[in-house]
C-alpha cells in the first residue's frame, strides 16, 4: 500500500487511471511495470479493453507496449488525428498467435482456418475492440470477384478493417493489393456514417526499410505487422532440455536396441 501511494500520489496522469481498474490488476502493473509510460500504457489498455488478470499478465509478458509503440503504419498521414491517436494505441508491430495449433509448415489457407477456429483469442490479440465480420469476404468490382482474407469492424472508430494473411516475407506488391481492397470496401460496403476502412497486412517477416518505402506514397491507411506462431522458449527451460546432439545420440541408442538379431528384438 505504501509503494502504491508513493508511485501514484500526485501523478495527475496515472492517479485517475488506477481508480478505474481492480486492485489485483493494479498490483500486477505495479509489480511488473517500471517506467511511468509503461504503467500508463497497461493501465489505459486494461481500462479501455477490459482485460482480465490473465490477459493483462500475458500482454505484459509479450511486451505489448514495445510492439505498439514501434508499429509501422501510414495512419498519421492518411487518417484524421483522432483516428490515428486511437489506432496507435492498438496496432502492434508483432502479434503473438501462440494459441494457433499449426505445424512448422503451413499455407495461408491453413493459417486462416486456424484463426477461424480460435476467433476469440485472435480478436483479443488484435486489440480486443474488434468485431468479426467474415472470412474470404467477397467484393465484386466490374463483374469480377475479389476476396478479403478476414474482415473486422473497429467498434470505437466505427470502421471496417481488412486483414490480409501472408506466410512469407513482406513485398511491396501487398500494399497495392490492400489499397484496391480498401477502395472497394469504401465504395461498396462502407456506410455513409462510417469512417474510412483501414488495412493490416500480417506477414511472417518484414524488412522495415522496404515497408517504409512501400507505405510512403500510399494514400490509403495501411499497417504492416509480423506475427509469430510459437513463443521463444524461456531461458530457464532451455537449460533443462537436452542439446540436439544428445537427442540424436539417445535416438540412435533406442534404434539400436530395437535392431532384430536372429528374429528377436534385443
Amino acid at each position: 500500500m505504501r509503494q502504491f501511494f508513493e508511485t501514484y500520489h500526485g501523478n495527475q496522469f496515472l492517479s485517475p487511471l488506477v481508480r478505474e481498474i481492480g486492485w489485483s490488476k493494479n498490483l500486477i502493473i505495479l509489480m511488473h511495470c517500471k517506467p511511468t509510460n509503461e504503467k500508463e500504457f497497461y493501465l489505459r489498455k486494461t481500462r479501455d479493453l477490459g482485460w482480465s488478470k490473465n490477459v493483462l499478465i500475458h500482454q505484459i509478458e509479450l511486451k505489448t507496449h514495445k510492439n505498439v509503440l514501434r508499429s509501422q503504419t501510414n495512419f498519421k498521414r492518411t487518417l484524421p488525428e483522432e483516428m490515428h491517436n486511437e489506432l496507435k494505441k492498438t496496432i502492434k508491430d508483432e502479434y503473438a498467435f501462440d494459441f494457433l495449433e499449426l505445424n512448422d509448415e503451413y499455407d495461408e489457407k491453413q493459417l486462416e482456418l486456424a484463426i477461424l477456429a480460435k476467433v476469440e483469442p485472435f480478436l483479443r490479440e488484435m486489440g480486443g475492440i474488434f468485431s468479426f465480420v467474415g472470412s474470404q469476404f467477397r467484393l465484386e468490382v466490374k463483374g469480377r470477384e475479389y476476396f478479403v482474407d478476414i474482415l473486422l469492424y473497429h467498434r470505437h472508430l466505427r470502421c471496417l478493417v481488412a486483414i490480409e494473411l501472408k506466410i512469407g516475407e513482406f513485398i511491396p506488391e501487398f500494399v497495392g493489393k490492400m489499397q484496391f481492397y480498401l477502395a472497394a470496401l469504401d465504395s461498396h460496403v462502407k456506410t455513409r456514417d462510417e469512417n474510412p476502412s483501414i488495412g493490416i497486412v500480417l506477414c511472417k517477416l518484414k524488412d522495415k526499410t522496404i515497408v517504409e518505402y512501400a507505405l510512403r506514397e500510399s494514400k490509403k491507411p495501411i499497417g504492416i505487422a509480423t506475427y509469430r506462431i510459437i513463443r521463444k522458449l524461456p531461458k530457464k527451460l532451455k537449460k533443462e532440455l537436452p542439446q540436439p546432439k544428445q537427442v540424436e545420440m539417445l535416438l540412435n541408442v533406442f534404434q539400436n536396441r530395437r535392431t532384430c538379431t536372429n528374429g528377436e528384438i534385443n
